[in-house]
């Protein structure tokens, strides 16, 4: 199977993951460790709520104005 890993830095430092189709979520101090927590966190949740793969989210980008000093 399958998924989708979103990855972003944490404030902290390291990288939060997402799994967008069962909406795990967890962090690591580097990219490996973040995907690989996500991956066992993403494998405990389908043993308790198993699901059907329903495809892939549309991953993409958008920006915004940058806000005006006030």
């Amino acid at each position: 199977m399958q998924l989708t890993a979103v990855l972003t830095p944490a404030e902290e430092g390291g990288f939060v993951a997402l799994n967008p189709e069962t909406g795990t979520t967890t962090q690591g101090e580097s990219l490996e460790e973040a995907i690989a927590n996500l991956k066992e966190a993403t494998a405990l949740y389908l043993e308790e709520f198993p699901q059907a793969a329903k495809g892939h989210p549309l991953v993409t980008i958008f920006s915004l104005p940058e806000p005006a000093d006030a």
